[in-house]
């Protein structure tokens, strides 16, 4: 029997698709588990941080420059280490200066941005805006989420050779910084100021499971930074109704990161859309279901059920 059905959660966290020369243009005619495949198998010499995210953005939206926000980005970096460039040599070389010039320059109105510095979007911190998770938006209004923020931080954190990574609390990202062996994590929302650990957990609770399970404040490693950032294939399938790639494209990003309890949820998502699609909108009731179907409806309930179950054994609990 289907028993009651699990509906899936469509969360507001987005992430994004590439620049320079496109990932897409490189993969003609590819599905978008090829993409997602080819994004998280590349070595970082060969696709950067923007390179990802701008691939990802322009699958999300195929109208983007990706070549032109590189290039904006590496003006950016130009104009970061002109800033370097006024203190004495010693101190330039070092990290801390590196990120004090890198916050000053997002942040702080100055030449070095023509008085325009980047902001927070408080009338939509988490992006719901249609394209406003997307870095090429960040860019051209200077307005920002919790998703496009900590991505230009870390894109150019890595230009200036930076040694920075993502990381995740509920329907949030951030950046975490490692430098002399110890690493610390900067809101990018926040003028890419220092936040403790207890800070995340006291403004966006999150189950002791969850943290032990590296779902949240996890330093990712680039494989898994880029099966976050790769999540909004998952977004897109599923709004284009097409749930078996969906469902592919999650296994991979959960290969790449077990703990990536959001692709988790996609995937029961998923599951369930293909279930109401071919049996519940077409069976309303359960006895309506031909003898032939009945297999095939308890197999997609089981793996949506099943998915769920994985995400929450990790420590993921719904947000309210």
């Amino acid at each position: 029997m289907i028993g009651r059905f699990v509906a899936g959660l469509v969360f507001a966290l987005v992430l994004s698709w590439p620049a320079g020369r496109s990932l897409a243009a490189e993969l003609p005619a590819q599905s978008s588990a090829d993409f997602v495949q080819a994004l998280l198998d590349a070595r970082a010499d060969d696709l950067g941080f923007a390179r990802a995210k701008l691939a990802v953005d322009k699958v999300v939206d195929p109208s983007i420059d990706d070549a032109a926000a590189l290039a904006e980005l590496d003006r950016m970096a130009a104009t970061i280490r002109k800033m370097l460039a006024m203190l004495p040599p010693e101190p330039a070389a070092t990290d801390i200066e590196k990120l004090k010039a890198l916050r000053a320059f997002i942040y702080e109105a100055g030449w070095w941005n023509d008085n325009r510095p980047f902001q927070y979007d408080l009338s939509d911190p988490l992006g719901q805006k249609p394209g406003s998770q997307l870095l090429t938006t960040y860019l051209a209004t200077r307005k920002g989420n919790c998703v496009s923020m900590p991505m230009l931080l870390l894109a150019l954190g890595e230009r200036l050779g930076l040694d920075m990574t993502l990381s995740t609390a509920p329907l949030h990202l951030f950046v975490k910084w490692t430098d002399g062996g110890k690493t610390w994590n900067l809101e990018a929302t926040s003028g890419g100021g220092f936040a403790r650990d207890e800070h995340y957990r006291k403004q966006l609770p999150m189950t002791d499971e969850a943290v032990r399970n590296g779902v949240y404040l996890k330093t990712l490693t680039r494989r898994e930074a880029l099966s976050v950032m790769a999540t909004a294939v998952l977004d897109r399938l599923i709004a284009a109704e097409r749930f078996d790639e969906a469902v592919e494209v999650a296994d991979m990003l959960i290969e790449a990161y077990p703990a990536n309890a959001y692709a988790l949820v996609k995937k029961g998502t998923a599951y369930y859309r293909l279930l109401e699609r071919d049996i519940i909108k077409k069976y309303p009731r359960e006895s309506d279901i031909p003898a032939d179907k009945i297999t095939y409806a308890n197999e997609l309930y089981q793996a949506n059920r099943d998915a769920f179950a994985k995400a929450e054994a990790l420590g993921w609990r719904m947000p309210k």
